[in-house]
C-alpha cells in the first residue's frame, strides 16, 4: 500500500471541478484508491464520495492506493493535486 499526505491550499478546497479531475485520474488505475479526511475514507473513484467529505482550504487529506499499480496511481494523483493548485 502506498500513501501520501496533502495539505489543501486551494481557496475553494476540493470542490466540484477538482474533485472531478481527481476522480478521473484515479479511475485510470486498477488499484483501490481511498481519500481520507477527518477519519472518514471514501473511494476516490466516486465523485459523490469525494464531494461528501466537504474538504475545504487548509484541510489535511491522505490518498492511499492498494493494488498492482499503486505507485503509479499515487504519483499521478500527486501530480494532479499540484497541477490544479490543490496542494503544494
Amino acid at each position: 500500500m502506498e500513501k501520501r499526505d496533502f495539505h489543501v491550499i486551494a481557496e475553494t478546497g476540493i470542490h466540484a471541478r477538482p474533485a472531478t479531475l481527481l476522480v478521473q485520474a484515479a479511475s485510470k488505475f486498477n488499484s483501490d484508491i481511498q481519500l481520507t479526511y477527518k477519519d472518514k475514507s471514501v473511494n476516490l473513484k466516486s465523485i459523490m464520495g469525494v464531494m461528501s467529505l466537504g474538504v475545504g482550504q487548509g484541510a489535511d487529506v491522505t490518498i492511499s492506493a492498494d493494488g498492482d499499480d499503486e505507485a503509479d496511481a499515487i504519483a499521478a494523483l500527486e501530480d494532479t493535486m499540484k497541477k490544479e493548485g490543490l496542494s503544494e
